[in-house]
């Protein structure tokens, strides 16, 4: 993974002509970030990067990322015990609206707190204390929603602490980590997140033995801990002195957490087989991620982006709408391919589109906007279901393949999958727009991209 050394400028404030010279400097692998400065949002080392210290970042990322993503990417558990007959939380059985919120609200402040991190970022220096607040405050978030007894309760605890938590431990090493890589930055920032995939896999089977054997209370403190614990080492490595993010978000957030309830009701499957597919579409976005950042550096990121978006609204359309088991199965896959492939690129996007040095104001941004899309998605996808039992109300086949005599749950279901492929479609249309207008304002229009 090859670094790039960018003009020497200030360091806490002062110009360091030499220190890098030192011969006696100790290699402290928490020092490198003290070689970057963040004035006016602009990047610059005072000397190359170790590849230790990008070992240890990808490695840092990965591990937080498995958290934060991966626990995103589980809710859809979360809701469908919520909104089962088993919920502690009473108010709660059967609202898929009102409780995909909490889950929305959560991983909706996780982009969008961007908007406040980013500045924040470029204005403190103790950016590892930032961060290991973020972790606290996102597992206080987890182990206080195990005592709610009402749906408020988790909207202050899951939903409001924990998604501001998971924004100061994501965006401080998510910010500074594209600048550490150049021509290997697609390979690098796809390694970071597809520990979100990883996570998802892992999280989806763990939370579910939880709940089977614990129970939900004793699922969310376990989870708590968890991440604290992983956030110590983490926190260690972090050390500094549009429309279409808003459409892709909206839309890549309801199947994640629609696919569990839809094996649930639909296919009158176990809950544990719900949480199967969830720990299924992880495991395979994970992969994809790598393969997407390797397939970019090659093909260019902004055509590995458009394929991505396109693929995704096709794979909603041809493999979800009125799917019979088989076939959700075969979008349960293909929808983990597709979808992984934007998430893990748009980082390296927003650097190939408007420079390195606009990166974290542009990145921001873009998460903000991405946020509010995933406050909206799934909530609206919530309200297109309606409430409704959990017994299914289709034979237990699964294998109907026409919307004649089928049930109105999943007539329903059919409606949000519509709503979905439509988000998403538009998403990539809007992303094939800003190819375009990339390539008009840098004069010529280029293949790879």
């Amino acid at each position: 993974m090859n670094s790039r050394a960018l003009p020497m400028t200030r360091v806490n404030g002062h110009t360091d002509a030499n220190s890098h010279n030192d011969p006696g400097a100790a290699p402290e692998i928490v020092s490198e970030l003290n070689d970057i400065d963040l004035v006016e949002g602009r990047q610059h080392f005072t000397k190359p990067p170790t590849k230790t210290y990008q070992a240890m970042l990808l490695l840092a990322g990965s591990m937080m990322i498995f958290h934060v993503i991966g626990i995103n990417q589980v809710f859809g558990i979360f809701q469908e015990f919520y909104t089962s007959s088993r919920s502690n939380i009473k108010d709660a059985q059967g609202q898929d609206a009102l409780v995909s919120l909490v889950g929305s609200i959560g991983a909706g402040l996780t982009w969008s707190g961007s908007i406040f991190m980013n500045p924040l970022i470029a204005r403190i220096d103790n950016i590892k204390l930032v961060t290991f607040s973020g972790a606290f405050i996102m597992s206080l978030g987890l182990i206080l929603a195990s005592f709610a007894t009402r749906i408020w309760h988790l909207y202050l605890t899951q939903a409001l602490l924990y998604g501001l938590g998971s924004s100061m431990y994501y965006f401080p090493l998510m910010t500074l980590a594209p600048i550490y890589f150049d021509r290997r930055r697609g390979f690098a920032m796809g390694t970071i997140l597809a520990g979100s995939g990883v996570g998802g896999l892992v999280m989806a089977l763990v939370l579910q033995f939880l709940l089977d054997h614990y129970g939900i209370q004793w699922a969310l403190r376990i989870l708590g801990v968890w991440n604290l614990a992983v956030a110590v080492p983490v926190s260690m490595v972090v050390r500094h002195r549009s429309i279409g993010a808003f459409l892709q978000a909206a839309g890549n957030v309801v199947p994640l957490y629609y696919m569990s309830s839809y094996t649930v009701s639909v296919l009158a499957l176990s809950n544990s087989k719900g949480s199967l597919f969830v720990s299924i579409n992880s495991g395979v976005n994970s992969l994809s991620r790598i393969a997407m950042g390797l397939l970019a550096d090659y093909i260019g990121r902004q055509n590995t982006l458009i394929g991505g978006a396109m693929l995704s609204a096709v794979s909603v359309f041809a493999l979800w709408y009125n799917a019979p088991q088989a076939r959700f199965i075969a979008f349960v896959v293909m929808y983990g391919v597709y979808a992984g492939g934007y998430n893990a690129l748009l980082p390296t996007t927003i650097t190939e589109i408007y420079g390195v040095e606009n990166y974290a104001s542009v990145n921001g941004v873009l998460y903000f906007i991405r946020g509010l899309g995933s406050m909206f998605g799934a909530p609206i996808a919530g309200l297109i279901l309606g409430s409704h039992s959990r017994s299914p109300s289709l034979s237990n086949n699964g294998d109907s393949t026409s919307t004649v005599g089928l049930g109105p749950i999943k007539r329903r279901y059919n409606d949000v999958v519509i709503f979905d492929g439509m988000l998403l479609l538009a998403a990539a249309v809007c992303v094939g727009y800003v190819r375009w207008l990339d390539a008009r304002d840098k004069g010529a229009w280029r293949w790879k991209a």
